[in-house]
C-alpha cells in the first residue's frame, strides 16, 4: 500500500508526491526492513525501475546509469528537504578519485536519462583540508533529471551539472567554492536554499561556445554562515552564462555580485551574468562592470524545452 498520497496524470505525463513514508507497491526496497542493506545491491536488482530507502545512514557511493530510475526517500513530507531521513555520504577528493565525476557521492551516467531522487540527503565530507578540495555530492551527467527534496552537501564543487536537461526544486545545496558547477548542462534550480559555508563564489560556469546552456537559479534564497562574502558566480570559461532571479540574496552576497575566474584569467568577455527581481541585502549594487539586468525573466521552457517530464508539483 502507497504510504504516500500519488496522483497520476495520463494527460500531463506527471507525478504529483505530496507524502512518502512507506514503500509504494513493487518498489525494491533498502535498508532496515528492506530487501536490501546497500543503494548499490539495491539498485544491481533491476526487476523495478522504482526503489524506496527507509530511514538510516548509508556510506556508500551511488552509481546510476539506467534510464528512468526513481528513488524515493523515507520522508513524512515529500515537499521539503526539512524532514529527510535518508542520509548517503561519502568522503573522496576528486584528486584521489582520477577525476571530478569519480569523486561523487552519487553519480548519475549517461545512460541515467529520466533519473529522479526524491528526499535524499546526499553528502561528500570530505571538507577542504587544502586550496584545492574540490569533492563532489551529486554528479549529473544524464538528461531530463529530477532532484526533488535533495539536500546536497560539500565545500567546493557540491554540484556536477555537466549534462542536462536538469530540474532541481524544493531543496537545499551547502558549498563555499563552486558549489554548483558544470560545463553541457542547461540546469533550473528553483524554490530553494543556496548555503554558503565559506567565502567564494557559488556558480562556475564552464560554458565555452554560443550554445543553448544556461543556469538559472529561480524563486530560491541565497543565505550563509556569518562573515562569508558569496559571489553569484565566475566563469570558469568565458561564455558562462547564469541568471539569478526572483531570488531572495542576503547580505553574504557582496555589491559586485559577481568575480572574475582570477586576476590573470578573468574570463570575462562573452560572459552572461545576469539578474531579475532580487530582494534583500545582497541584491544592491553597483554590480560589477561585466554584469547585466534582464527586462523580463526567463521562462523554464526558454531553458529546459519541454517540461513534461518534470514532477509538476515541484513547479
Amino acid at each position: 500500500m502507497w504510504g504516500f498520497i500519488g496522483v497520476i496524470s495520463a494527460l500531463a505525463g506527471a507525478t504529483y508526491v505530496l507524502a512518502a513514508s512507506s514503500p509504494p507497491s513493487g518498489a525494491i526496497t533498502i535498508g532496515s526492513g528492506g530487501k536490501y542493506s546497500t543503494i548499490s545491491a539495491g539498485l544491481a536488482d533491476t526487476s523495478s525501475n522504482v526503489y524506496f530507502i527507509y530511514a538510516g545512514t548509508y556510506h556508500e557511493q551511488v552509481y546510476i546509469n539506467r534510464a528512468n530510475v526513481k528513488i524515493y526517500g523515507q520522508t513524512s513530507n515529500a515537499l521539503t528537504y526539512t524532514s529527510n531521513t535518508v542520509n548517503i555520504w561519502n568522503s573522496l577528493v576528486a584528486s584521489a578519485a582520477g577525476s571530478d565525476d569519480a569523486s561523487g557521492t552519487v553519480r548519475i551516467g549517461t545512460s541515467g536519462t529520466g533519473v529522479s531522487l526524491y528526499n535524499l540527503n546526499i553528502a561528500n565530507t570530505y571538507g577542504h583540508p587544502v586550496e584545492q578540495s574540490q569533492a563532489i555530492a551529486l554528479s549529473v551527467y544524464g538528461a531530463n533529471f529530477g532532484g526533488y527534496g535533495l539536500n546536497l552537501t560539500s565545500y567546493q564543487d557540491t554540484l556536477l551539472a555537466e549534462y542536462g536537461p536538469e530540474f532541481i526544486s524544493q531543496s537545499l545545496i551547502v558549498g563555499a567554492v563552486d558549489y554548483i558547477f558544470g560545463q553541457h548542462a542547461s540546469l533550473w534550480i528553483t524554490k530553494s536554499v543556496l548555503y554558503s559555508v565559506g567565502s567564494g563564489d557559488i556558480t562556475a560556469s564552464g560554458r565555452s561556445s554560443d550554445d543553448a546552456y544556461y543556469y538559472v537559479i529561480n524563486d530560491s534564497t541565497i543565505e550563509g554562515a556569518s562573515g562569508v562574502t558569496s559571489y553569484l558566480g565566475r566563469p570558469w570559461a568565458d561564455y558562462a552564462r547564469v541568471i539569478f532571479q526572483s531570488c531572495s540574496l542576503s547580505s553574504v552576497v557582496p555589491a559586485a555580485g559577481w568575480s572574475e575566474w582570477s586576476s590573470t584569467t578573468p574570463n570575462t568577455d562573452h560572459v552572461t551574468f545576469a539578474e531579475y527581481g532580487n530582494s534583500g541585502a545582497g541584491a544592491t549594487g553597483p554590480r560589477a562592470s561585466f554584469a547585466t539586468t534582464l527586462s523580463s525573466p526567463l521562462s523554464i521552457t526558454t531553458v529546459l524545452g519541454s517540461t513534461s517530464w518534470i514532477d509538476s508539483s515541484y513547479m
